[in-house]
């Protein structure tokens, strides 16, 4: 065994290549085995593979940091088989000066799972498996190499042989699913799938995974579906510790469904898993491919439903945009890297410049991969090397984004099939699509009940959103307990199939917040009393629209029964808030924009409205100012969330 290269489908058994390889050279008296993996589930199930045929694996992850002592003993005498790593983990200085520096000469095997990830043209391109050409540069030539993916198409098997060697011997099946039953369904409102939903997962045999674009869509999905009474549970990265139990629940049946972003993706292994639902269009064949592939390992037939939405193309977008730093955002951190010698941590980035922490950590990533990398890290703090950003890196970044539009174009002529789904998969991903009969399944009904539509329309609109006080000022400094504002409520989520629509009209269209948006946020403050109850109302001022949410908290409190008191007043037109990128932007464009009129403040609780709330520094400082004035506890109430009301 040299240099090889496993691209077979999921299912076919890769895992047992390079456990079986490991145990083998370890009974041979060859040193451990390190496997470049993904994704925490995958390594749960591959740990647990490993030890059922006899190998001892171990991994050092994010999630155990409290063994890392314990496994790189049991590394340095010698009783690990194989230690499972992510590919970030390559980055990390300590991880590399401590385990890998003294492994390295005694490897016997590297094993990349997902090895499609190393390609820049791979679906689902992770910045550091860029790392692992690197480390293989470094490590001794004749080091044994094995890459591993279900997914890889002409022009990542290239990538690949140039990253992992010229002499790379590829072992390639063929994609064919004979036992999924594939189906597309185009139905555009969130209400309609919520509907399909509730009425198709009961009558499914088995258990299954329905996956979704959003973590917010992955809970509220979920929650719709337990509304109806179906045993289902949300798995997302948020689910933090409860991942593994409730990977468990799905392995034993226990749950109908989990629905799951693609936290829940390569690797998961259930055999006798029945059906895989797509809430939302992925962004790729080859993601499609891989996420559906989970069903019918071992079954005769499993369906594989795609139901498309109307929302889809503006998420996929989202990722598209979002993947790469723009030239203006690498310029400007640049820019400020050069005016400090001794460098700057992301939050001191975040401090000088109108750019999202997120998108500084995109950036500051991106650019510390290249090779050479024209920043380094030196303990916390970001500092400029001698070498230069060149073309290439926006060359490559054009080339994808170009690249990644073409496969969202791709997954909507998958979406308009009425049949040959699976021929389609198979030579989009540049297999040979031979002739395939589907399994003897029923096609699933495209159209739900209508009366279910109504109900599921019910359900987002009843569904409020929670809106988290802020405790602290930028940079770190606290509030004081007596100035912040309590937890508040958001009605909806902007735009969303529930009050969102009608949120947007009344904002944009209309110039006016209808009377059923009154009578909805009437009904949530019944449902939500807060405590103590607000005595009266205000609302967040505006210059740019003078009376929109003046005209609707006045409505509000009428039909309270509670006064309104226009007690905040708008001192100076500043950016809209949408336009600040960061924490500390948002913060210091509303500080001292606002103050209070002393003559109409009231000092019991007060409820204070505005339409949209995103950054949630408005209602910051509009209860700190009230709070400062005399006013009793602030209770904050938005119309629709547009993503950042916590």
């Amino acid at each position: 065994m040299g240099r090889q290269l496993v691209v077979q489908k999921t299912g076919w058994g890769k895992s047992l290549v390079y456990f079986i390889a490991t145990k083998l050279l370890r009974e041979a008296g060859e040193g451990p085995g390190l496997l470049i993996s993904p994704l925490l589930a995958l390594m749960r199930n591959q740990i647990a593979a490993a030890e059922r045929m006899g190998v001892r694996a171990e991994t050092i992850n994010s999630d155990n940091s409290e063994s890392w002592r314990d496994v790189e003993e049991a590394i340095r005498r010698n009783e690990v088989d194989i230690l499972l790593i992510s590919p970030e983990r390559l980055a990390n200085e300590r991880f590399r000066g401590q385990v890998l520096a003294e492994i390295s000469e005694r490897l016997a095997l590297l094993v990349i799972d997902e090895a499609h990830c190393i390609s820049d043209w791979g679906h689902d391109f992770r910045p550091h498996y860029r790392l692992i050409e690197r480390i293989i540069r470094e490590m001794p030539p004749n080091l044994r190499i094995l890459g591993t993916t279900a997914t890889a198409n002409d022009r990542v098997m290239q990538d690949l042989s140039t990253v992992l060697g010229p002499d790379l011997d590829i072992s390639r099946g063929d994609l064919h699913r004979p036992s999924l039953a594939l189906q597309t369904i185009r139905l555009p409102s969130q209400a309609e799938r919520l509907a399909w939903l509730a009425e198709q997962l009961p009558r499914l045999p088995g258990s299954g995974i329905v996956y979704t674009l959003t973590v917010r869509d992955a809970n509220q999905v979920a929650a719709w579906l337990r509304h109806q009474g179906i045993n289902v549970e949300a798995y997302t990265g948020q689910a933090g510790d409860r991942r593994p139990e409730l990977e468990q629940a799905l392995l034993n049946n226990d749950v109908k469904a989990l629905v799951a972003t693609t936290a829940l993706g390569m690797g998961f292994d259930k055999p006798d898993l029945a059906f895989v639902i797509h809430y939302q269009t992925p962004g790729s064949v080859v993601a499609y491919y891989q996420q559906v592939g989970r069903a019918g390992r071992a079954l005769d037939a499993a369906y594989g439903v795609l139901l498309s939405g109307r929302e889809e193309k503006q998420i996929t977008d989202y990722f598209i945009r979002s993947a790469f730093p723009t030239r203006e955002e690498a310029t400007e951190v640049l820019a400020q890297l050069e005016e400090v010698p001794a460098g700057l941590s992301v939050r001191e980035i975040e401090s000088k410049v109108n750019i999202s922490r997120g998108r500084i950590e995109k950036t500051i990533q991106l650019l510390s991969l290249e090779s050479p990398a024209p920043l380094a890290k030196l303990g916390n703090k970001w500092q400029l090397t001698a070498a230069k950003l060149t073309d290439a890196f926006w060359e490559r970044a054009g080339r994808l984004t170009e690249l990644r539009r073409e496969e969202q174009a791709q997954m909507q002529d998958y979406v308009a099939l009425s049949s040959g789904h699976m021929e389609f998969l198979i030579a989009a991903l540049d297999g040979a699509p031979a002739r395939f009969a589907p399994p003897d399944l029923p096609t699933l009904p495209s159209e739900p009940p209508p009366q279910l539509v109504s109900e599921a329309i019910t359900f987002l609109r009843r569904s409020s959103l929670p809106i988290k006080p802020r405790t602290q000022w930028p940079p770190g400094n606290w509030i004081e307990k007596g100035h912040r504002a309590q937890a508040g409520r958001a009605l909806c989520v902007w735009g969303d199939a529930g009050w969102g629509g009608l949120v947007r009209r009344g904002k944009y269209d209309e110039g006016k917040f209808s009377g059923d948006l009154v009578e909805a946020c009437a009904k949530l403050l019944e449902k939500w009393r807060p405590d103590p109850y607000p005595e009266w109302v205000t609302a967040i001022p505006s210059l740019r629209h003078l009376t929109l949410v003046l005209d609707f908290a006045e409505r509000l409190a009428e039909s309270l029964g509670l006064p309104f008191s226009e007690a905040l007043v708008k001192k100076e037109h500043r950016p809209e808030q949408k336009t600040m990128e960061n924490s500390d932007q948002q913060a210091r464009n509303v500080l001292g924009s606002l103050e209070v009129n002393r003559k109409v403040i009231l000092p019991g609780p007060v409820l204070l409205v505005d339409d949209i709330v995103d950054s949630r520094w408005t209602f910051t400082v509009a209860a700190w100012e009230l709070r400062r004035k005399g006013s009793g506890e602030v209770w904050p109430l938005a119309l629709a969330d547009a993503g950042g009301a916590g």
